[in-house]
């Protein structure tokens, strides 16, 4: 889990929107492989906030406004269970604060329930 904190806070400490989508995409999957077998209220939110920004970074036109939502809900996600986290509660905390820094909530945000019906996810090294 460590690898993924490193690259993704190194991602957002360079300028997330110099990623390239495919490098983010990479991450997404990551992250869904690792949060895959937790067991913490509101996890499946952000499994599925994951699964509905790498389907908008797939795609041939992605949503700005839509990505920035995306990101500011699960900025404000991944704050709320870093007090819950059994360990990298903090690495979890700066996550949550460099997600949402990056993004923009809105209010009328749909919920994108075909990606969340269908993550990906890494096999298990």
């Amino acid at each position: 889990m460590a690898i993924r904190f490193a690259a993704t806070l190194n991602a957002f400490n360079r300028g997330i929107e110099s990623t390239r989508p495919t490098t983010a995409v990479s991450m997404i999957e990551d992250w869904e492989t690792a949060i895959a077998d937790i067991e913490i209220p509101g996890i499946k939110g952000i499994a599925r906030d994951l699964g509905a920004l790498r389907k908008q970074l797939e795609s041939a036109s992605p949503d700005g406004e839509r990505i920035s939502a995306i990101v500011a809900r699960l900025g404000e996600a991944v704050t709320k269970i870093s007090d819950r986290a059994e360990s990298n509660g903090e690495k979890l905390k700066n996550l949550g604060t460099a997600l949402s820094d990056s993004g923009e909530a809105q209010q009328d945000e749909e919920e994108d329930t075909a990606a969340a019906a269908s993550p990906k996810r890494r096999k298990a090294a």
